[in-house]
């Protein structure tokens, strides 16, 4: 079925349509979700958003504004950003442990030996625990500094100072590597 047709069924509300785009787009789309949310079961139940938010809008798709695909990519993009700053996802994400990204780093898997492959484990070995943990929240679980220092149980202004100086750290040892 040719996509144009494709998207003027799905329009018109027909569910046979909607069927063979969610077949179509549904793999990429997780793909586009997983990368943001970093998280499986959350993932998917953002693609189900996702899909009903499509399906229940595809009368307001306009081709004169952009191509269908661009036009599911923003809704999945801004679901999956509303999902990360939603007070419930950040409070999934606290109650991970400080110690997940150090634990990862420092174990002797499978993300080790690549980190190793690419010469980041060198610069890893450098830091501290506390930088682990500082960089592990406030770059990869997407906590901010107060949340950070809630987390950690010191003040806000000892978050900022080791921060900065973790990645001051950081960055001098790959700049003089």
């Amino acid at each position: 079925m040719q996509q144009d047709l494709l998207i003027t069924q799905l329009c018109q509300g027909n569910e046979k349509a909607f069927e063979r785009i969610y077949e179509l787009y549904s793999r990429s789309i997780y793909g586009i979700i997983f990368s943001i949310i970093r998280d499986e079961e959350v993932s998917e139940e953002i693609l189900q958003d996702v899909f009903l938010k499509i399906w229940h809008e595809a009368s307001s798709y306009d081709p004169e504004k952009g191509r269908f695909f661009t036009w599911i990519l923003n809704i999945t993009r801004n679901a999956s950003i509303d999902k990360l700053r939603s007070k419930e996802f950040k409070n999934s994400q606290m109650n991970v442990k400080g110690e997940y990204f150090s634990d990862i780093l420092e174990s002797g898997n499978a993300v080790t030996g690549k980190i190793d492959a690419i010469g980041l484990q060198k610069y890893i070995d450098i830091l501290g625990p506390m930088c682990k943990k500082l960089i592990d929240m406030l770059f990869f679980k997407g906590f901010t500094q107060k949340e950070s220092a809630k987390e950690l149980q010191i003040p806000l202004g000892t978050v900022k100072t080791r921060n900065r100086m973790c990645i001051n750290k950081l960055r001098a040892n790959v700049i003089n590597q």
